[in-house]
């Protein structure tokens, strides 16, 4: 039994997935002519009360895209340390949209309303960047699957109001952050002018994650798209995974926290583990004692033993549960763990 844990984005489509991924209509949604492709962003919008959604191969491209829409060359966005658009999108910030990034040590990459308020460069003061859009990530990928006080977001929000910021969420794992914190999507559709919601994490989908936003904002999106080559044809094979995942796959996200604590509970009770993050939705991020033994031994260890988890750097190790992730399979890395 092979165990991978290495991320939720490892998972293979269900069987009622592939059914209907397999009986989809499409068409060529190039030319907005594939009706799945069509009902998927009307789905995601009307979750989210916004006017319009448009469906991306990656989060990657649809952050891009969501931060192209708010800014210009030369322009600053303001973000946590952790965020994922500033560590792990490949530089595409300044090459895509040609704007620098004002970084700050938030908590587990949360920031608050008061140090958004302080990063703003003054508007008329040349010399520095014009500040132009503030984007968070819920839950935090880098910060251990945190979820964001969604009081604190409304603070940002007003903040973002009174010095015409535009404001981004980058919710690839948002799902499983409403699932934990009992909230609704039109709360954060109220929040944010642009959001970017995964398929392909929590909810298990091969491929995918959309956009959603005013309808001028995704006009526009849809041109973004197409110069950053993300324009697909009978995609509605994809977006059939995407409406069957939003209908069957939401709440069982419940299972993969429940199982990322007790991953948790057995970590803390073994000598060799120096730190394990508070643990709120399906990441575990914790340490080793390296006086014991390297982080490299026990990546190597458990990968003689068929589990594979990943190194985030620094010294700091990474455990994703996911779809795929078994109850047989949890009960046997807990064992493995407890005798390693």
């Amino acid at each position: 039994m092979h165990i991978n844990l290495i991320s939720d984005t490892v998972t293979k489509p269900t069987k009622g997935m592939l059914d209907a991924m397999m009986s989809a209509q499409v068409g060529d949604d190039v030319f907005k002519a594939d009706p799945t492709v069509n009902v998927l962003e009307e789905k995601v919008a009307k979750m989210f009360g916004k006017e319009a959604a448009l469906f991306f191969p990656s989060g990657t491209m649809a952050n891009q895209t969501g931060i192209k829409l708010h800014t210009h060359p030369g322009n600053q966005l303001i973000c946590d340390k952790y965020a994922h658009v500033y560590n792990y999108e490949g530089g595409g910030v300044s090459f895509n949209s040609g704007v620098s990034c004002k970084l700050i040590d938030g908590h587990r990459g949360m920031i608050t309303a008061r140090q958004v308020e302080a990063a703003i460069n003054p508007p008329d003061f040349y010399h520095s960047p014009l500040t132009s859009l503030v984007c968070v990530e819920n839950t935090t990928n880098k910060g251990g699957g945190a979820c964001w006080d969604i009081e604190e977001l409304k603070k940002i929000k007003k903040v973002c109001l009174h010095h015409n910021l535009a404001y981004h969420l980058d919710g690839a794992r948002l799902w499983n952050a409403m699932v934990q914190k009992s909230e609704t999507p039109l709360a954060y559709g109220k929040l944010f002018d642009t959001i970017s919601v995964c398929l392909s994490k929590g909810l298990g989908c091969p491929v995918g994650s959309v956009l959603v936003g005013s309808k001028e904002l995704m006009n526009k999106a849809l041109r973004v798209r197409k110069i950053f080559g993300g324009g697909m044809r009978q995609a509605g094979f994809l977006a059939a995974a995407g409406i069957y995942a939003l209908d069957n796959h939401v709440e069982r996200l419940v299972d993969d926290h429940k199982k990322a604590k007790e991953i948790g509970e057995v970590l803390l009770n073994l000598p060799y583990i120096k730190t394990v993050e508070p643990i709120e939705t399906n990441i575990i991020i914790f340490e080793i004692d390296e006086s014991v033994m390297t982080g490299e031994v026990f990546v190597d260890t458990l990968k003689e033993n068929n589990v594979q988890i990943i190194g985030m750097g620094q010294g700091k190790l990474r455990i994703v549960t996911h779809l795929d992730y078994t109850n047989l399979m949890h009960e046997k890395f807990l064992n493995i763990l407890k005798t390693l």
